[in-house]
């Protein structure tokens, strides 16, 4: 969730101060836009996972700080939960065989991790959400020693000025409430980082957008919270509800959540960070002592350390970046749509069928978010999030159509082309594309056989707690061996 901070409370000048810094940094933001100050380069790719620690019973290892210690590795930091971990991936180009080697590279660091952390007792999953997690004791138990999540579950909950509502529908819909924003830890995603030019980056964001429902579809991963089977990818219900800050008459006034899907398709990535700094309230006022005009006066590149900060407490689906490597600054979309896992190979396809995707439809001439409505991505993403491999979608040129068609007849031509264009090997895209048309013809992923599972070991008798266990451990074993999901059996 983004760095650390340094102060252990705020004042009401600590927010004054931090609105003037952001402000000022989203000025320097719309200067370096026009001078044309960013770095030219594109098509280069990183990746976040966030994983979970578990038990030799499958239960939540609530010992990241000591795992972290263990495995010793600074790709790997911590997270909300105690039983969370992420690994960052560095930033690659994506042609040739890179996407291989970077399948073979996380194998290789996930091995490496999974043995550390066995040494102190525990195993690493990448799921979307734990299935056997429980329901946190109030207070702050599953919270890691950081004082930013401390910060952020202090701001949230004062802004609410209530315990926070949990309402997640499903085929055993789920009511409960929380007294903090714990439950957040229980979503675990992949993020896909995509370093796009300036120029190009309105573009890419839509495309990016108009491609969440089937993302979702394609790769849902989160059927179970707390026993209840919910929502296909209930992890991206249960994210927008956990971090809320809104009581009942705000939600009824439309004020934007932290967790938006977006409201309409924009011509700039000045777009998003204005609409940042208009709508979205301050909840870690941390300042600096920079001033981006001096920065940029002195030939320099600005940090705009407070407008990053700001925008990493804002949690789009699809979320724009700035950042500054070797002094230079540049733009990426990070799409955070999909949930971790089932396995390495699957993140690969996943990642393989977003890029080629994306570059294929912000190249047309005609885009297709030129030719639907904003409304229709949006529904799009609830319905694929909801519905899974039985998702229907809107589509421009076919109306309401089944997600494996879509995949199967549009999209995934689009990703064989779109991944030509970028130069990536023809066996890197026969192999991680073939997984995704696979899927589609099979009707699998990872939720569906999550449920598929589950419901196999409870015909054999078993209550849903030691199914979701047994479900868990066939899961491990399948993942580790990084088979892809659509070949697993049912047990």
């Amino acid at each position: 969730m983004g760095r650390d901070v340094t102060a252990k409370s705020y004042t009401r000048s600590d927010h004054t101060r931090y609105r003037r810094a952001v402000q000022r940094d989203l000025d320097a933001l719309e200067q370096m836009l026009e001078d044309r100050s960013f770095v030219e380069d594109e098509w280069r790719t990183g990746l976040e996972i966030e994983l979970n620690l578990v038990e030799e019973d499958l239960s939540p290892a609530m010992k990241n700080a000591e795992v972290l210690e263990h495995i010793d590795d600074m790709r790997y930091q911590t997270e909300l939960g105690r039983f969370n971990i992420e690994l960052n991936v560095e930033p690659r180009r994506i042609d040739g065989q890179s996407l291989l080697q970077l399948e073979s590279a996380l194998r290789k660091n996930l091995n490496r991790a999974r043995d550390r952390a066995g040494d102190l007792g525990a195993d690493i999953v990448m799921i979307g959400i734990l299935p056997t997690l429980e329901p946190p004791e109030p207070g702050r138990s599953w919270f890691s020693e950081n004082d930013r999540y401390r910060l952020l579950d202090e701001a949230i909950l004062s802004a609410r000025r209530e315990d926070i509502l949990i309402d997640i529908p499903g085929p055993e819909r789920l009511r409960m409430t929380s007294d903090t924003i714990a439950l957040e830890a229980a979503c675990t995603s992949v993020q896909l980082h995509l370093q796009v030019r300036p120029g190009s980056f309105a573009r890419y964001w839509n495309a990016a957008q108009v491609l969440a429902g089937p993302q979702l579809a394609v790769g849902a991963n989160s059927p179970y919270l707390f026993g209840h089977q919910l929502m296909a990818e209930t992890r991206t219900e249960l994210f927008l509800q956990s971090t809320d800050l809104r009581a009942p008459e705000l939600r009824n006034q439309d004020v934007r959540p932290l967790v938006p899907f977006g409201d309409r398709w924009i011509n700039s990535i000045f777009d998003l960070f204005e609409e940042n700094v208009r709508y979205y309230p301050t909840l870690l006022p941390e300042t600096t002592e920079e001033d981006p005009f001096a920065v940029l006066d002195a030939d320099g590149t600005p940090e705009l350390a407070e407008l990053r900060l700001h925008n990493g407490t804002i949690y789009r689906w699809n979320r724009p970046i700035y950042d500054v490597s070797d002094g230079r600054p540049h733009l990426r979309v990070e799409n955070r749509v999909l949930p971790a896992g089932p396995t390495v190979v699957d993140v690969l396809a996943n990642a393989a069928f977003f890029y080629g995707v994306a570059v294929e439809m912000v190249l047309d001439e005609r885009p297709l978010w030129s030719r639907m409505s904003f409304e229709a991505a949006r529904e799009n993403f609830h319905a694929a999030a909801r519905d899974g491999v039985e998702s229907r979608l809107y589509w421009p040129g076919a109306g309401k159509v089944d997600w494996d068609e879509l995949v199967l007849r549009r999209l995934l031509p689009m990703a064989q082309s779109g991944l030509e264009r970028l130069g990536v090997a023809t066996e890197a895209s026969d192999r991680y594309l073939g997984i995704i048309e696979s899927r589609a013809k099979l009707r699998v992923n990872g939720a569906s056989w999550q449920v598929a599972a589950t419901r196999a070991f409870e015909r054999r008798g078993l209550d849903r707690p030691a199914a979701l266990k047994e479900m868990l451990r066939e899961y491990v074993g399948h993942m580790h061996a990084n088979d892809p999901v659509h070949t697993w059996p049912v047990p």
